[in-house]
């Protein structure tokens, strides 16, 4: 990659693997996905439901292709003080494995009220259930306490702005920032669930970038996207019809946002995601692509 940047870039194995869609690549094997990522020249992966979940076996296959474990996503049900003390454990126990693993970032996400990932809800949900007042108040407490776990291991605890949770929204993405403490939790600035939650991706890089740890790299299909407002999809169903993709196959233009992720100087990671059948886009394919999409903007923002 040029050499004007800070940053790597690495793949997420959700690419092949349908992680919220589990028939999305269910058949796929790690070896498969971690082959291709090696193939792509890549360096950096998120773990996936497919991985080795050993410690020991899933650190000798990842280093046998130079490939480094970036994070992996850790869900918390924080709005709810009745599982503050289960779920700080259970932050722990992830801290703990992502350290062994060499890890620096944990992506770590709010389930309380999703209409998907709310264990206290039923199948039947339509909406996502908004936090109260103080629901805001005890998930901002959880999270500065869980990123001092994060801290105390040597890591940063990075916020997954996400669709269909209760921070997904403009608003929600300021709100949680205002009251976090900006120590203990950074951001994991994602740009297809900025789209898909009504942001310009791009203002959210700018209006946030001071806490920013870690970078997810989506792209959105618009079309798409507005035939599941217009139709009322919710956000699972919105995956299975594509509403995702690799940068470069959608309608946000990354050339502006790379321009603020080099003059600023980022050195964190970014991983592609595409979160798509690879059935019908081919995962190694849609990579490649998109790679060669990046390269281009990069070394257009170069020559300029």
């Amino acid at each position: 990659m040029p050499a004007l940047w800070k940053f790597q870039i690495g793949i997420h194995p959700i690419n092949w693997v349908g992680e919220d869609v589990k028939e999305h690549g269910d058949a796929t094997t790690f070896e498969q996905i971690m082959e291709d990522i090696s193939a792509l020249g890549l360096k950096g992966t998120e773990m996936g439901r497919k991985y080795p979940k050993d410690p020991d076996t899933l650190k000798r296959e990842l280093s046998a292709r130079g490939i480094q474990l970036v994070s992996q996503w850790k869900s918390v049900l924080f709005s709810d003080p009745a599982f503050r003390a289960e779920e700080l454990r259970a932050y722990r126990e992830h801290a703990e494995f992502l350290r062994r693993m060499g890890s620096k970032v944990i992506s770590t996400a709010e389930i309380g009220g999703s209409q998907h990932f709310d264990p206290r809800r039923g199948p039947r949900e339509k909406e996502v259930e908004r936090l109260t007042a103080d629901g805001w108040k005890w998930l901002a407490e959880g999270l500065n306490q869980a990123g001092e776990i994060a801290r105390e291991y040597g890591m940063k605890l990075t916020y997954h702005h996400h669709g269909g949770t209760v921070v997904e929204r403009p608003e929600e993405i300021d709100r949680l920032m205002e009251l976090t403490d900006p120590r203990l939790v950074y951001l994991l600035y994602d740009t297809g669930h900025a789209y898909y939650g009504g942001c310009d991706p791009l203002q959210l890089l700018r209006k946030h970038y001071r806490r920013i740890a870690y970078i997810h790299l989506k792209d959105i299909r618009k079309d798409i996207l507005e035939r599941g407002r217009q139709e009322g999809w919710d956000f699972i169903t919105c995956i299975r019809r594509g509403v995702f993709t690799v940068p470069g196959d959608g309608c946000i233009d990354f050339a502006p946002i790379f321009r603020e992720l080099i003059s600023r100087g980022y050195d964190g990671w970014a991983m592609l995601e595409g979160e798509q059948d690879p059935a019908l886009h081919h995962p190694y394919q849609y990579a490649k692509r998109s790679l060669e999409y990046i390269q281009s903007i990069t070394e257009s923002e170069k020559e300029g």
